[in-house]
């Protein structure tokens, strides 16, 4: 399915924005780098992702969550209610949105296949606050997929931080928009919490031994 696989190109390339502070000002180089990183962690945890496939909920949290704007992009999901919530329920939903971030990313992990990425070259972004870094997935049972990550700077500590991936023109922070956004507004915003409190305390399922 489409969207299963570009939750796995999401993941297997890791989500960037500052990884240092030598680099943290250009989103451009931090999206190598902590996609770099991903890959590294991904291949060196083989043993522990082997006994506990949670493992990678660890991996995602550590090397990708930190580079993540994950709460503006659940006040993005939860839109026009985001005005009609208390300072707890906007707490408790972007908790449980970071960890639902984790657990989708998981899961999208265990389709990884060793595909290749190709990066587009860097455009000047001086002056802006959400820059598009544009890249070419490769994997040789595909065809090449054009994804995009969109990272924005925060104005008060120059850091870049993505908070939207978008594959073949879909992106899948609007996808979550409606789709988590449309239940907010059709079953109000504490239930959805405990949905996604829910689903989150799921165990991950290998994709790759379910489909075979």
């Amino acid at each position: 399915m489409l969207k299963q696989w570009l939750c796995g190109l999401l993941m297997v390339l890791a989500l960037p924005v500052m990884a240092d502070d030598s680099i943290g000002q250009d989103p451009y180089q931090v999206v190598q780098v902590v996609a770099q990183r991903s890959f590294d962690r991904f291949a060196a945890d083989q043993a522990l992702i082997a006994a506990d496939l949670d493992h990678l909920k660890v991996i995602v949290e550590e090397e990708m969550m930190p580079y993540v704007d994950y709460k503006y992009a659940a006040y993005k999901v939860m839109g026009p209610t985001l005005k009609k919530t208390t300072p707890e329920q906007r707490e408790r939903f972007t908790e449980e949105f970071r960890r639902y971030m984790i657990a989708t990313f998981a899961q999208a992990f265990t389709e990884y296949r060793d595909q290749t990425v190709e990066f587009d070259p860097a455009k000047p972004f001086e002056g802006r606050n959400i820059v598009t870094v544009g890249m070419t997935v490769i994997d040789g049972n595909r065809p090449p997929i054009s994804v995009q990550f969109k990272a924005r700077r925060n104005k008060k500590t120059g850091e870049w931080k993505a908070f939207d991936l978008v594959a073949e023109g879909v992106s899948l922070l609007a996808s979550k928009e409606q789709e988590i956004g449309g239940l907010i507004r059709r079953n109000g915003i504490d239930a959805v919490i405990d949905m996604l409190a829910e689903k989150n305390n799921a165990h991950l399922v290998d994709d790759k031994e379910a489909a075979s």
